[in-house]
């Protein structure tokens, strides 16, 4: 394998080592090379890396056949094992060993993402079908104005940490080796607050509003869920922000029922209209239209307006507009009123009379 490089001789073992001895060889040196005691230190930091990758291919039985039998390449190739670009990849692939070496884990605070919001906003049937612009507020945490963001009490000043000394980090002993952690106690601050502000309790926020301009276009309906993004609660760790989900609510029309992207209107006519047929007014989104009502309408009769429903959500046109014929009814009658009434029903039971005498002729004939 010359020129290239000698995992055993790295770690200082035989190639006839056992994994345990693999394992025994790699703790002593990443202890040694670790970071945490050679901070700043580049060479250090490259020797670290290089061990991690050893042990990383020694470790694992199919992998160290591989080397004995090839080596490096045919480790890269086989596996797509290419060793560890960062310190932080080794933190990541070796953390349960490191918790084992050292008694505490070593995996680094991933970046994680604010939670999303939730805010129901109702709407008019009106504003729905034809969209509008809606102002709201959402909960959004705001730097103390008591404290500044401090979160001291004002007059009052933090005192040093008393487990780290005001270091902000603490240094644990293994042995022969050290290891520097972050202060638990203080978080790194090296301070603490032992007068909280009372505004804040200590946070350095309150919780405050946030207001926003809500486009809503046109078509949207009940249930339907609006997307605006990066306005949720902020993220942790270098995390982005969440979203805000805005539920839509639409109360209900008095003349108009939705059914889709159409739009259903209920119109009575009178029976005479109904009979004789004509022309009504009727009203839709925009404007006053007429219809035509053809005779002989019955109940439950459809009337299509092509185009004159909701607007499509997708911008591809509307919905239609759809009237449903009803028969209205009277419950009082005028005397002329009941007359020709009375007078409608005497022809139409002498015509069905007549069309009884005249099937019966047929029969007969």
């Amino acid at each position: 394998m010359r020129g290239q490089k000698d995992y055993y001789k790295i770690l200082g073992v035989s190639p006839n080592a056992t994994q345990e001895e693999i394992k025994r060889a790699y703790r002593q040196l990443a202890l040694k090379y670790h970071p945490d005691r050679n901070p700043g230190d580049k060479e250090a930091e490259e020797r670290f890396k290089e061990i991690a990758e050893a042990y990383e291919v020694l470790r694992d039985p199919e992998k160290r056949r591989l080397y004995d039998l090839y080596g490096p390449e045919a480790v890269r190739e086989s596996t797509g094992f290419t060793g560890f670009k960062t310190v932080e990849d080794i933190f990541s692939a070796f953390n349960d060993l490191f918790e084992e070496f050292f008694g505490f884990s070593t995996r680094r605070p991933s970046p994680r993402r604010g939670r999303d919001l939730r805010y129901d906003l109702t709407l008019t049937f009106m504003e729905a079908v034809k969209g509008t612009t809606k102002s709201i507020k959402i909960p959004k945490p705001q730097v103390c104005g008591r404290c500044g963001g401090s979160g001291l009490e004002p007059g009052t000043h933090p005192e040093t940490c008393p487990t780290c000394y005001g270091r902000g980090h603490v240094t644990r002993s293994q042995g022969f080796f050290t290891l520097t952690t972050t202060c638990s106690r203080c978080g790194g601050s090296g301070k603490l607050i032992t007068n909280p502000c009372k505004g804040c309790r200590g946070e350095g926020w309150v919780e405050g509003e946030k207001e926003l301009e809500i486009e809503v276009p046109a078509g949207v309906y009940e249930g339907l869920r609006l997307r605006v993004e990066g306005e949720g609660e902020p993220g942790e760790w270098g995390g982005p922000p969440g979203d805000l989900y805005v539920y839509i609510h639409v109360k209900p029309d008095e003349r108009f029922q939705r059914k889709g992207d159409d739009l259903l209107y209920k119109l009575a006519i009178p029976f005479p209209l109904a009979v004789l047929g004509g022309e009504v007014e009727v009203p839709t989104l925009e404007e006053t239209v007429k219809v035509t009502i053809p005779p002989g309408t019955e109940p439950g009769h459809v009337i299509r307006l092509k185009g004159k429903g909701v607007p499509r959500l997708d911008g591809r046109g509307r919905g239609d507009f759809l009237v449903e014929i009803t028969i209205e009814v009277p419950k009082k009658l005028t005397p002329r009123q009941k007359e020709l009434i009375e007078e409608l029903l005497k022809c139409e039971t002498e015509r069905k009379e007549g069309e009884k005498g005249f099937f019966r002729i047929f029969r007969r004939n």
